[in-house]
């Protein structure tokens, strides 16, 4: 029983994400707006809290769910290769008693009309037992995820 917990805390599933989003904001205040943590940690789904802990780097608590599995997920999330106005590439890791995620993406946002196209693309990691939900519900989770955090954004 032990030997079997333990494979399955070993699992992991990677999976890459892609996609865009329109923001009806200019590229300057989109760019700003996507780094703001007020704004983040208010958009992120399952966000409890988003602390400074140096400069473009936050300490995070987050509750995830996935299936018929939740928990509370400690992490960090980095902003690296800052491109003001254009681009940004944000770190995203955290674990928990139900495993943990990583996330590697980058963000580029061009203008489109009076508004801002954001197209992002990434690598997702998840272990443990989020692992062993299978690929086609983390993936369907993380878009679902990706979506909110784009609706409750521009809901301002």
């Amino acid at each position: 029983m032990l030997r079997a917990f333990a494979r399955l805390y070993r699992q992991t599933n990677t999976m890459k994400i892609s996609g865009a989003h329109a923001l009806a904001l200019p590229q300057e205040r989109a760019y700003q707006v996507l780094q703001d943590p007020e704004v983040l940690a208010r958009c992120m789904p399952g966000c409890e809290a988003l602390i400074q802990i140096g400069e473009n780097e936050y300490q995070m608590k987050m509750k995830m769910a996935l299936a018929s599995f939740s928990g509370l997920f400690d992490g960090t999330v980095k902003i690296v290769e800052p491109e003001p106005s254009s681009s940004f590439r944000l770190i995203v890791e955290g674990k928990g008693k139900i495993g943990f995620m990583k996330g590697d993406g980058r963000l580029k946002l061009t203008p489109e009309g009076s508004g801002t196209q954001v197209v992002y693309e990434g690598d997702v990691q998840v272990g443990g037992t989020l692992a062993a939900v299978g690929q086609r519900l983390i993936d369907t989770t993380a878009r679902m995820m990706i979506k909110r955090f784009f609706d409750k954004l521009a809901e301002g």
